[in-house]
């Protein structure tokens, strides 16, 4: 038996890890970090990129070990900078999109981070 891999969503969710880590925490890595939200990013993002699929055979290794080493031989037919710059520019302008648009539902799922300074202290009981 055989099956497609969708190597485009692979690589994507790969690269949003990378670019998601240039963010700050609070509210970036946090929101992204509901699974609703990083959903609604990969969606946004494959919804403008081609996608390459590749076929492999079960029966010979795992799926997970074909979808690494199909990962890992991955090149994109051209320019492989061009494409990864084109795909973190997407990335950056999915976030700001979905930020912008659901900035109020994030303020709202998200706790506040508390400044230290400003929490009165619980240590005197």
């Amino acid at each position: 038996m055989k099956t497609v891999v969708n190597l485009t969503q692979q690589s994507v969710i790969a690269e949003i890890e990378i670019v998601l880590d240039t963010y700050p925490y609070h509210p970036y890595q946090q929101a992204f970090a509901i699974p609703d939200l990083r959903q609604e990013l990969i969606t946004f993002i494959l919804n403008r990129i081609p996608s390459f699929y590749s076929i492999i055979s079960d029966g010979h290794i795992s799926l997970a070990k074909a979808e690494q080493r199909n990962l890992l031989n991955y090149q994109l037919p051209r320019k492989p900078l061009d494409q990864q710059l084109h795909l973190q520019n997407l990335i950056h302008q999915g976030i700001c999109s979905i930020v912008q648009e659901k900035s109020d539902w994030i303020n709202h799922h998200l706790c506040e981070t508390v400044q230290p300074g400003c929490e009165p202290s619980h240590w005197f009981g």
